[in-house]
């Protein structure tokens, strides 16, 4: 292999590398791994391999055909992959039937792989008349990408509208989506390109979107941008009043805060608001992060039964405010109020 050809292919299999890497990443060492990570690292997983597979069998045609076989199967879970990530970081609580994405797909390449080995059976794979698996994988992977779209429309609004705020969770699924676009179309465009774009797709996309979420993340403008025209923009003057009248029905009215296993999807969910909404709200709007609007609420409590409910424990009177732990609701009526129960009690005396 000369200088050139060896060149190509490190640079054609750097992205896959690093993307199975990153797909460690994201499943073992990140402080806040939960089942949405999972999902997200499937995904770079999925396309890491198809896109292995892709770099191997161009410079390595005598590759493994048990291999292929794997890297063909990863293809048919990228789309999938996607779909679920993208609806479960926009709804964390929603359990609705993601294994009928996956489990019919894993059985039906592993019954394809029996029956029809890709090596005997290479034209099936190919986009021709008999292509009916190769035509299969393209239409199955563009559709679940459009589904992703339609599930993140609101986030393509937020990007035209120079009046809305597009908030970070947003931003990272647009590049996510339109990422595993771009890769699709890169590998459906070869008869007019070259097959190794797609690897080289893969890299250009996995190392933009790092670059740019970092920029974005030290809050620096990747494109110097005027700083001070975007500084203070926040949710539209008619979403905040709206979600203001319902949080003020659900905390003030209903005093969902006693509710001491609260979380911000369950808020959202009874608002009938997005999460990252919501969370624009409160941080932008009021300056407050969920937990201290919660505790605000359950401290007023808290100081309102320290007053009328003298024969009460503190113990009691914090369970009863919406607090799951004694000590959580002494550090947290410390904190807003600057004292302990007890010396409320005593300074109201």
């Amino acid at each position: 292999m000369d200088i050139e050809y060896q060149l190509l292919f490190f640079f054609s299999a750097l992205g896959a590398f690093n993307g199975l890497i990153l797909s460690a990443y994201f499943a073992f060492f990140i402080k806040s791994i939960n089942r949405v990570t999972y999902f997200l690292s499937a995904l770079i997983l999925v396309i890491s391999i198809r896109v292995a597979k892709s770099i191997f069998l161009i410079f390595y045609p005598e590759t493994s055909n048990l291999f292929v076989q794997i890297g063909l199967t990863a293809c048919f879970l990228i789309g999938p992959f996607l779909y679920i990530y993208v609806r479960k970081t926009i709804n964390p609580s929603n359990n609705k039937h993601w294994l009928l994405h996956i489990i019919p797909l894993i059985i039906g390449m592993v019954l394809i792989g029996c029956f029809f080995p890709y090596s005997e059976n290479r034209y099936l794979w190919k986009r021709t008349s008999f292509g009916i698996l190769g035509w299969s994988l393209s239409i199955l992977w563009l559709s679940y990408v459009i589904f992703s779209g339609v599930s993140i429309k609101r986030s393509f609004r937020k990007l035209f509208d120079k009046n809305k705020k597009i908030s970070n969770q947003d931003f990272w699924l647009l590049n996510v989506v339109i990422g595993v676009g771009v890769i699709w179309l890169a590998y459906n465009t070869t008869k007019y390109t070259s097959y190794i774009m797609g690897a080289f797709s893969f890299s250009f996309i996995l190392y933009l979107t790092i670059l740019i979420w970092v920029f974005k993340r030290k809050k620096t403008s990747l494109f110097f941008e005027d700083k001070v025209k975007y500084a203070n923009k926040r949710l539209d003057n008619s979403e905040a009043n709206i979600i203001e009248a319902k949080l003020h029905r659900l905390f003030n009215e209903d005093e969902f805060f006693k509710n001491p296993q609260l979380k911000l999807q369950n808020v959202a969910n009874l608002i009938n608001e997005a999460p990252h909404d919501l969370s624009e709200y409160l941080n932008d709007n009021l300056n407050k992060s969920f937990s201290q609007f919660v505790n605000e609420y359950r401290i007023d409590e808290a100081k309102r039964l320290l007053q009328t409910h003298t024969n009460y424990t503190i113990e009691a009177i914090g369970y009863e405010s919406g607090f799951n732990s004694k000590s959580t609701f002494f550090t947290a009526f410390k904190k807003i109020t600057g004292l302990t129960p007890t010396a409320y009690i005593n300074k109201k005396e």
